[in-house]
């Protein structure tokens, strides 16, 4: 999320990689995580003074106009239904995805939200199984996933008087990642079509921040330029739009294609404890016994989850050598 987008859309590189280039490899991919994992923070501070869908709209301008200057070519579709599929991913991932994220913020706090969004992988495996027919559902997947949900609900619960699933906030966020989901299976259609990541990338922005023009019409809730230009509002939406969403980009790219996706996937796992670790020193937020067990639960469940996945990867790996 953070913009989690072009991680669908990039091939892992089969050809060898030097040792230097995985070590800068591996530091883009922490750099990209880290970076994300404080998004959390950053939006915050400016829910002081804007709405979600104004955050969103000045994020994304950013970030689309940065991907433009990178490459203004316009994108050829090879089929028609291609510019469906291209403005879908674009109105789930990033207009729907990060207007659910921040309103959820509005309601919960950046740890919680961070948490979990973290169970992604999760609702995923279920896209992909379910509407691309791809990826078989063990039973490791559902022992992860109770636990995951478990966790969940003690974050939301998070020592109040009476157990009662802090409601909006954290339902909020659970249905931002059953958004992006949906925005992982359809670039991943995308990805098959054979587009540049770049140029497809641009266009998903180019169509999210159509969607998001139109919705601020609706509401009548444009930003004010002269409140965006306040520090220290101006210095978070640089980092938002032009680092966050657009460097991050570029960083993850390189990344995955010198370490490939797996290796890369488990730096993911930093990215609730880092903004857990944020949140208390810049935001001051108070962890309580509850929430700390509930993240400890959460992130326990996507390692059992994902653990034995890689060894069943590794296992079947394997076997075809031996063959």
């Amino acid at each position: 999320m953070n913009f989690r987008g072009t991680l669908p859309l990039i091939m892992e590189n089969s050809s060898v990689v030097l040792p230097r280039t995985r070590v800068l490899g591996h530091l883009a991919i922490f750099t990209v995580v880290l970076i994300w994992a404080i998004t959390y923070i950053s939006t915050k501070i400016l829910l002081d003074a804007f709405t979600p869908m104004q955050i969103l709209l000045v994020r994304t301008f950013l970030g689309f106009l940065f991907l433009f200057l990178c490459n203004p070519r316009k994108i050829v579709y090879t089929q028609k239904t291609d510019r469906l599929l291209l403005a879908g991913s674009g109105l789930c991932g990033i207009f729907l995805y990060y207007y659910l994220e921040n309103t959820a913020l509005v309601y919960s706090s950046a740890s919680n939200v961070g948490v979990i969004v973290a169970t992604a992988p999760f609702f995923i495996l279920l896209a992909v199984h379910f509407i691309l027919k791809e990826e078989k559902l063990r039973a490791q997947y559902f022992i992860g996933f109770a636990l995951s949900m478990l966790g969940i609900a003690l974050i939301s619960y998070s020592g109040q008087s009476e157990l009662a699933l802090n409601p909006l906030g954290d339902f909020l966020a659970v249905l931002a990642i059953v958004v992006w989901a949906l925005y992982t299976t359809l670039t991943r259609i995308v990805s098959r079509r054979g587009y540049p990541t770049l140029l497809a990338t641009r266009t998903m922005f180019f169509y999210a921040l159509l969607g998001m023009v139109a919705a601020n019409i609706l509401l009548d809730d444009f930003p004010k330029f002269t409140t965006i230009v306040q520090p220290p509002y101006v210095y978070h939406f640089l980092f938002l739009g032009l680092i966050a969403s657009a460097l991050c980009f570029v960083f993850w790219n390189f990344g995955l294609k010198s370490i490939g996706a797996i290796k890369s996937s488990f730096y993911l796992y930093l990215s609730p404890v880092i903004t857990i670790v944020f949140s208390v020193i810049v935001l001051g937020e108070v962890i309580t016994p509850t929430s700390a067990i509930g993240a400890a639960l959460t992130l326990g469940g996507l390692l059992v989850s994902e653990y034995k996945r890689d060894r069943n990867i590794n296992t079947e790996t394997k076997q075809k050598k031996v063959l």
